[in-house]
C-alpha cells in the first residue's frame, strides 16, 4: 500500500499523545526520586513503600472502571478525560510540602483518582480513532509519547538538583508547570467520536452485559502477570543497592524512557502483524529475564544494562495489551472493557508490590526478584492455554 493511502493516526491520537507525554513529564519529575525521598527523608521502609504504590494504583483501577462504563454510557469520553487531567495534575505537586510518608500516601491516591477517571475513556478514544488496521500502532505511538515524557521529566529533575538551581522539593512543586500546559491541550485538542451505538438504557452500574469469553481469560491472564509486576520503585531501590548513585537515578529513569519511546511504536506496529498473543509472550519472557538479572545482578552496569532491556518489555506489551482489548470486545462495550482491563491490573498491584516489599524485607532482592519472573513466565504459558480455545479463530492483530 502507497505510503500516502496507510491510515493517519488522526487529530485525537496525536493530541491526546502530546497530553500524555506533557503528563509525564510531570509526573517523572517526581517518580525517580520518590523511594529515595521516602526512604531517607520520610524514613519508609520498602513495605511502605510498596503499600503506598499499590494501594494509589488500586484506587486508580476502580475508578477506571467505573468512568470507562460511563463513558460506554454517556456517549461521550472527553469530559471524563478532562476532568482526570485537572485532578491529577493539580493533586502531583503537593508531594513539595509533605511532611511524613502517610501524606504522601494521600497525595499518590489523589492523583490516582485522576487517572481513574481519565485512562479507561481515553483508551477507548484513542482505539475510536483510529483504523482497526493500525490501532496496535496508535496504542503504540501514544506510549512512545508517553515515555518520551519520562525522558525529559528526570532529565529536567537531574539538571535542576545536579546544578543546585532548586532543592527536591522545589523540584517536585515545578512539576505543576506541564502538568498545567497537559490540561490546555486536552481541553483544546481533543474532539469527543460521535457514537451510533447507544449505551445501557437500564439506570445503575450494569456489568452484566457480556464481554465475552475471550476477554475474561486473557483478562485473567494478565491479572497472574500482575500479580508478579510490582511497583518499578523496587527497580530504583535494586539499582542504589548496586552501587547506582541517588543522584543518577534520574539519569537512570530517563534511559529507561528513553528505550521505552523507541521501541513502543514499533512493538505496537509488530503486534499488528504478528499478532498480540505473539508479541505479547514475547514481552513477558523478556520481562522474566531482566527480573532474574536483577535478583542476580552486583555491580553498577549490570543495573543500568538490565534498565535498558526492561524497556524493550514495554515496547512489546504496552500498545499491545491495549489494542488486542478493543479487538476483543464490540464498539460499544469498550470503555467498560477498558475499565476491567486497569481494574484487573490495579488490583494485583497493590498485593503485587504488598507481597514482593514483604519478600525483599524477609528473604530478601534476590528472592522477590526471582518471584516475579516466575510469575511472568506463569502468565506466558497461560496465555498460550487462554488462546488455545479460540485456535480456529485467529487472534486479532493478525495479518
Amino acid at each position: 500500500m502507497p505510503a500516502t493511502d496507510r491510515p493517519k493516526l488522526g487529530r485525537n491520537v496525536i493530541a491526546l499523545s502530546v497530553v500524555s507525554f506533557l503528563t509525564d513529564v510531570s509526573s517523572e519529575m517526581i517518580y525517580p526520586l520518590l523511594p529515595a525521598f521516602l526512604s531517607t527523608v520520610l524514613g519508609a521502609n520498602a513495605s511502605f513503600i510498596g503499600a503506598i504504590e499499590g494501594a494509589a494504583e488500586t484506587t486508580a483501577a476502580l475508578l477506571k472502571l467505573a468512568s470507562g462504563w460511563w463513558s460506554d454510557r454517556v456517549q461521550k469520553r472527553k469530559p471524563l478525560v478532562v476532568l482526570g487531567y485537572v485532578i491529577a495534575s493539580a493533586m502531583r505537586p503537593l508531594v513539595a510540602i509533605a511532611t511524613s510518608a502517610t501524606q504522601v500516601l494521600g497525595i499518590r491516591v489523589a492523583d490516582r483518582v485522576g487517572k481513574g477517571i481519565r485512562n479507561a475513556p481515553r483508551d477507548a478514544l484513542i482505539a475510536e480513532s483510529v483504523d482497526p488496521s493500525i490501532r496496535g500502532r496508535a496504542f503504540g505511538f501514544h506510549r512512545a509519547a508517553d515515555n518520551a515524557g519520562g525522558v525529559l521529566g528526570p532529565l529536567i529533575a537531574f539538571a535542576v538538583l545536579t546544578w543546585r538551581i532548586a532543592g527536591l522539593r522545589t523540584v517536585f512543586l515545578l512539576a505543576a508547570i506541564p502538568g498545567a500546559l497537559a490540561v490546555l491541550v486536552v481541553v483544546f485538542g481533543v474532539r469527543d467520536i460521535p457514537r451510533e451505538v447507544v449505551g445501557p438504557a437500564k439506570p445503575g452500574l450494569d456489568l452484566s452485559v457480556p464481554l465475552g469469553a475471550r476477554f475474561w481469560r486473557v483478562l485473567t491472564v494478565i491479572f497472574v502477570f500482575t500479580l508478579g509486576n510490582s511497583t518499578d520503585a523496587f527497580l530504583l531501590l535494586r539499582a542504589n543497592q548496586l552501587g547506582v548513585p541517588v543522584a543518577l537515578a534520574p539519569i537512570l529513569w530517563a534511559a529507561l524512557h528513553l528505550v521505552k519511546t523507541a521501541s513502543n511504536t514499533p512493538g505496537g506496529a509488530l503486534s499488528d502483524r504478528i499478532g498480540r498473543q505473539k508479541t505479547l509472550i514475547a514481552g513477558w519472557t523478556l520481562y522474566a529475564a531482566v527480573y532474574l538479572g536483577f535478583g542476580l545482578a552486583h555491580t553498577p552496569w549490570q543495573a543500568w544494562a538490565l534498565f535498558g532491556v526492561y524497556g524493550l518489555f514495554f515496547g512489546l506489551t504496552e500498545g499491545a495489551e491495549r489494542a488486542l482489548m478493543a479487538d476483543l470486545v464490540p464498539p460499544e462495550r469498550r470503555g467498560t472493557a477498558y475499565g476491567w482491563y486497569n481494574l484487573a491490573i490495579g488490583l494485583g498491584a497493590l498485593p503485587a508490590s504488598l507481597l514482593f516489599g514483604f519478600v525483599w524485607d524477609r528473604y530478601g532482592p534476590t528472592t522477590a526478584f526471582l518471584m516475579g519472573a516466575t510469575f511472568a513466565l506463569v502468565a506466558a504459558v497461560g496465555l498460550l492455554v487462554a488462546t488455545a480455545a479460540g485456535q480456529q479463530q485467529r487472534l486479532p492483530g493478525r495479518s
